[in-house]
């Protein structure tokens, strides 16, 4: 599944909700498509707050299924992260006139297995992230 959209804030939600459609594929629970539906937030907003800034730009999502995981990477073609080990830091924000909480990346770390950022400034950011389902 391949969704691209605009980054405007309104789009948080929908990506959010897209993807909790395709991931009940694989019958999760209440708690996994919470888990997923808040790491798919952080991701997309972060992309939209800090790969864009002002500026508009696009928001890709693309979603997986193999076996009872899904991958989910999020991607953005904006200004990219100078540090990516600090932005990932607990409570790190580059944005505290925002009264941005510095949690993105540690929330998507506790509600994902998996998660990996790659980033090159002035290019764009990619956040990859897996889930593995409980088996029913």
């Amino acid at each position: 599944m391949r969704l691209e959209c605009m980054s405007k804030s309104q789009n948080e939600a929908f990506a959010r909700i897209v993807v909790a459609s395709f991931a009940s594929q694989l019958d999760p629970t209440i708690e996994e498509l919470a888990d997923v539906k808040t790491a798919v937030s952080e991701a997309v907003t972060n992309a939209i707050i800090h790969g864009y800034e002002e500026e508009k730009g696009t928001v890709v999502i693309e979603c997986s299924i193999k076996d009872n995981e899904i991958e989910i990477i999020v991607e953005d073609h904006g200004k990219g992260i100078e540090d990516i080990e600090q932005a990932r830091l607990p409570l790190y924000t580059s944005k505290p006139e925002l009264e941005r909480s510095g949690m993105g990346f540690t929330v998507m770390e506790t509600f994902m297995d998996t998660v990996e950022v790659t980033s090159e400034q002035g290019v764009g950011t990619r956040v990859r992230m897996v889930k593995k389902f409980e088996s029913r």
